[in-house]
């Protein structure tokens, strides 16, 4: 029988790992190649809403942005900064 958590963990961590990909694809046209973090989210439109249709949510949010990026950052993947109410990522070198 399949462990469901197993599966759904082993799922987000691939996706992760394809945002990983993007990030690292986007450095080279970016200063410092600090990627912003809107341009990640609206480019591989990862805006979501994250309520029940019957409540309210006013607009899409990047929720499954943030999650991911957490994922990387805790890996030790990525490096995050925050500059002027914008955020930005880019991949660690090794």
């Amino acid at each position: 029988m399949i462990n469901r958590k197993d599966a759904i963990h082993s799922l987000l961590k691939v996706i992760a790992f394809e945002l990983l990909e993007f990030i690292r694809e986007s450095e080279s046209s970016c200063e410092d190649r600090w990627v912003p973090a809107a341009d990640i989210r609206n480019k591989l439109e990862l805006n979501f809403v994250a309520v029940p249709v019957e409540n309210v949510q006013y607009g899409e949010k990047g929720w499954l942005f943030a999650i991911l990026a957490r994922m990387l950052e805790d890996e030790g993947l990525v490096e995050y900064k925050k500059e002027d109410n914008r955020s930005y990522y880019r991949t660690k070198r090794v």
